[in-house]
């Protein structure tokens, strides 16, 4: 009688691990193929933020010029993602096309534009 009462709540959580894993399964052998198909002159972004361009490689580390002349060693376990050329025209075409700011007249008038000035001096 007990296990009946059990049963259904049983089947509920053994379909939400096993979804639950295969998710995660995903996930990481994306990752894993994502670093084993890193190549020098790849742009990536790191997992703290920083973009680079990679500019040598090992097993498990990774060069990376992230200003011209600036090479930093980071594990691979730190590569989120490559950043892809269309995302890199993406980027660059939203900041050409923004409108550039303008600065306005303050809208309280300076002493010379004020009519009631000249009656209060």
């Amino acid at each position: 009688m007990d296990l009946v009462v059990f049963l259904p709540l049983l089947i509920i959580l053994g379909a939400f691990m096993f979804f639950a894993s295969r998710r995660q399964r995903k996930a990481m052998q994306a990752t894993i193929d994502l670093h084993n198909s890193l190549q020098i002159g790849d742009r990536i972004h790191t997992t703290s933020g920083l973009e680079g361009t990679i500019t040598g490689i090992t097993d498990d580390d990774i060069h990376l010029e992230i200003a011209p002349g600036v090479v930093t060693t980071w594990m691979k376990l730190a590569v989120r993602d490559r950043i892809e050329a269309t995302d890199e025209l993406e980027a660059e075409d939203s900041s050409a096309t923004e409108a550039p700011t303008e600065i306005f007249d303050s809208p309280v008038a300076d002493a010379t534009s004020d009519p009631d000035r000249s009656k209060r001096d």
